[in-house]
């Protein structure tokens, strides 16, 4: 049995084609594209990455081709030690790629390719993978998957924090509603938040009293609100975003990382717009990753 952890984060390890583009083409059309990186990414391995930098004891389960075994990735989050070990491993399939397109404006658009991840559906709960930990975070995937490693996490007492992210559109508001009963904190944009506030037809009140007692929205440069028993306003850390793919994610692990160890609700929001900061500065998700001292001497500008 694993030894005793922080936080598992349950969803996509994928591989990101980061793609710059002046500006999206319409339908029919071409655009040139000006530049083109391969990266490590997948929601759920953001998080993990991130959050086992900051200094938590982090496991990931994902579904990943066989090209995954022996990769510089598996390598790359070994060496992170992060325990990788109840992995779903689907050999005769790739791992889900990424295309994420960034117009000059910043804006995105993202391709997905779930290659392996489409295995998630008939996966088992990874029972002592969830049992082993203090907190689970059930990112973008498979909603069927997330819906029942969180009902086993709750049984279990966990704390469970949810961000459907880009593939909120895969859920049914029953789907949602389900997975939104049994966690502790909603993450999303405020792109995200709003959709999911209509799909269920509530309000942040209403959401609040039905399931996550706290929702926290991301708003990009215009910083992020925690709604608590109080609104908490932060504001965002100022820099050039060389490319804001993954900011969320280390934002979420940030948050998680703080709130674990105790902090309050805004000192959570500070460190966690301190740690997105550094994401935006450089291509890829997981390739300007503060120290948990840069972080915090950052977080105090806020």
């Amino acid at each position: 049995m694993s030894e005793k952890r922080d936080l598992l984060a349950i969803g996509h390890t994928a591989l990101d084609y980061i793609i710059q583009v002046n500006e999206f083409p319409l339908p029919n059309s071409s655009t040139t594209i000006n530049n083109m990186r391969t990266f490590q990414g997948g929601a759920a391995a953001n998080v993990a990455v991130v959050a086992s930098s900051l200094g938590l004891e982090s496991s990931l389960v994902s579904a990943v081709g066989g090209d995954f075994l022996g990769s510089e990735y598996q390598n790359h989050l070994e060496n992170l030690n992060i325990n990788i070990e109840d992995m779903i491993i689907v050999d005769e399939d790739k791992t889900p790629t990424a295309f994420v397109l960034t117009d000059s404006n910043h804006d995105q658009i993202f391709y997905f390719y779930w290659g392996a991840a489409t295995r998630f559906k008939e996966a088992p709960v990874p029972a002592d993978a969830i049992s082993n930990v203090q907190a689970v975070h059930l990112a973008t995937g498979d909603p069927t998957f997330n819906s029942k490693c969180g009902e086993f996490a709750r049984k279990e007492g966990k704390i469970i924090s949810f961000d459907p992210g880009q593939d909120l559109h895969m859920y049914s508001s029953p789907d949602l509603l389900n997975v939104l009963k049994i966690c502790d904190i909603l993450f999303g944009n405020h792109h995200e938040i709003g959709r999911i506030l209509e799909s269920i037809n509530m309000d942040i009140d209403q959401l609040r009293e039905y399931g996550p007692s706290i929702v926290v929205e991301t708003r990009g440069r215009n910083g992020s609100v925690i709604y608590a028993d109080e609104k908490i306003n932060i504001d965002a850390v100022e820099r050039y975003p060389t490319d804001p793919t993954g900011a969320g994610d280390s934002y979420r692990a940030g948050f998680l990382k703080s709130y674990l160890e105790g902090e309050s609700l805004e000192y959570c929001g500070k460190l966690a717009s301190a740690v997105s900061s550094f994401i935006v500065e450089a291509e890829g998700c997981q390739t300007n990753i503060p120290t948990p001292d840069m972080a915090i001497g950052r977080m105090l500008t806020i």
